[in-house]
């Protein structure tokens, strides 16, 4: 007798096969052939896919204050992988790194050990699973702080060593965000280093590139250099091309990767579907600005010689890779812009009569460095001509889990998985059926290293999500992004139900997943 019966359905595997009519067994908490069952479920005029899986989320830093993970499992996200751009809020050692969190109502608590922040992640019993990697600037601020300066060669084992250990804990790779500070302080050498460690290890790494726009090429060269000389496993995050004058470059971006796969080099990508980024302001300001950490960007910030330093190096960027009409405010502390969240900058500019540039630098002084924009700069056909390649996997390089947190966020982080579907698919016909399951579950799986889920065949955990395939859509809007996905009428985690008919399951049954 099974536990469950998934009856009538379209069944989409995950592995790129043809849709079928057919019916879906749960016993013990894994997929089975179907059969008798204590529970038949009917799945009729629906589509049965495995669980998705979130390649790219930044929810290692929200995940314990909203467990439910409500606006993942509204869009049929069953496993989300934790700690990318080489953020994570472990290693950390009092007194040296600076917090890596950030924005507003994001969790800033750091731990010492990727078992403390497991352990403490178990405990408020989250709604989805969690698959952890560690982030690079995590690790060398634990060793360095906020200083822009090469690391001593003990330094340098010191993080070799602590990678190996947090390998030994379970993490499932290792991250960089080399266009964040301190992570951009880092020469490739010592990317190579760490990623030679977590080669050995058999982890991932995955890549938030030093450059997205004028130096896109060269970054993703950086990239496969740095697998080529490692022998790393490589994952090149939400590739995308930044500011008019770089459109077009994906193509040649996708060109690099293929080759690099044909001559040998395990590499892929991924991507969110949307014209528009979500960052850091201070991510657009030069190296030299940010040694030394936040604190130390307000005082240069506050030095009339020093400000026209850095104004002129952000001047050069206005109109290429920071557009002011589209660079919008996501959220920041309390202060004098407060209100301005939801307006562009060149809206607070013009309301202010000053210079786009004079806005960008006065946020980052009066809001101490912690100011996340959504940014307007990217082409819509970069975004197709991304999902559409067979390497590219479905992400949503999200944090924010419920509705309840304000502000003014991406809506990617309601709706990437979902729009996905309904844009990309349903609407505009740029991915088959097959392909889109595949790109949002097996896929993201197989990356991570998840060799038991992302797809239905028998033996595999019952991650399953159920979905109106007519009413599947992403509702959030950059305009009014603070509201969940629609058409998800059930999905499984592990066998049991964590959304039925629509509704929440009153038991949240997702965990910390140990490599």
């Amino acid at each position: 007798m099974l536990d469950l019966v998934l009856c009538g359905g379209t069944v989409v595997d995950g592995t790129g096969a043809e849709p079928v009519r057919a019916d879906v067994g749960v016993r013990d908490g894994r997929i089975v052939a179907p059969g008798p069952a204590r529970e038949v479920v009917d799945c009729t005029g629906l589509v049965v896919t495995p669980g998705f899986v979130d390649l790219h989320s930044h929810a290692d830093f929200t995940i314990r204050h909203s467990p439910a993970a409500e606006s993942c499992l509204r869009q049929g996200i069953t496993t989300i992988v934790t700690g990318n751009c080489g953020s994570s809020p472990f290693p950390s050692v009092p007194g040296v790194n600076e917090t890596l969190g950030g924005a507003g109502e994001r969790d800033t608590t750091q731990w010492p050990s990727f078992t403390a922040f497991a352990e403490s992640v178990d405990e408020r019993e989250p709604g989805v699973n969690v698959a952890v990697l560690v982030g690079h600037a995590a690790l060398r601020a634990a060793v360095a702080g906020s200083e822009l300066r090469d690391l001593t060669a003990t330094e340098l084992a010191a993080m070799c060593e602590t990678l190996k250990t947090l390998a030994e804990e379970g993490i499932h790779g290792l991250s960089t965000g080399l266009i964040y500070a301190p992570g951009s302080f880092a020469p490739t050498d010592e990317v190579v280093a760490l990623a030679t460690v977590a080669a050995e290890a058999g982890l991932l790494y995955s890549t938030h590139m030093r450059d997205e726009g004028d130096r896109l090429l060269e970054a993703v060269e950086e990239a496969l250099e740095t697998a080529r000389r490692s022998g790393v496993r490589l994952q090149i995050s939400h590739l995308k091309a930044m500011g008019p004058v770089n459109h077009g470059k994906v193509r040649e971006a996708l060109q690099r990767i293929h080759s690099a796969r044909a001559a040998g080099l395990d590499v892929a990508c991924d991507v969110y579907p949307y014209a528009a980024s979500s960052t850091r302001l201070s991510s657009r300001l030069p190296d030299w600005a940010l040694d030394g950490g936040a604190s130390a960007l307000v005082t240069r910030l506050h030095e009339p010689e020093t400000r026209a330093r850095i104004r002129a190096e952000v001047s050069a960027r206005i109109g290429r890779t920071l557009l002011p009409e589209g660079t919008m405010i996501a959220a920041l502390s309390q202060g004098p812009f407060h209100r301005w969240i939801g307006a562009t900058v060149a809206e607070i500019a013009a309301a202010d009569g000053a210079e786009p540039v004079d806005t960008v630098l006065d946020l980052l002084r009066d809001h101490q460095g912690d100011v996340w924009i959504v940014n307007h700069a990217m082409a819509e056909e970069d975004v197709e001509t991304v999902l559409q390649d067979r390497l590219s996997a479905v992400a949503s390089d999200g944090w924010v889990l419920d509705t309840a947190g304000g502000g003014h966020p991406h809506p990617r982080h309601f709706g990437a998985f979902a729009r996905a579907f309904a844009k990309y698919h349903r609407t505009r016909g740029v991915v088959d059926l097959a392909d889109v399951v595949r790109k949002m579950s097996a896929l993201p799986a197989e990356r991570i290293g998840l060799r038991d889920r992302g797809t239905l065949n028998e033996g595999r955990i019952a991650d399953v999500a159920v979905f109106d395939p007519q009413t599947f859509t992403d509702v959030a809007t950059y305009e009014k992004p603070l509201a969940y996905a629609t058409g998800i009428a059930h999905v499984l985690i592990g066998g049991r139900f964590a959304v039925r008919d629509g509704a929440l399951a009153a038991q949240r049954h997702g965990r910390v997943l140990r490599r």
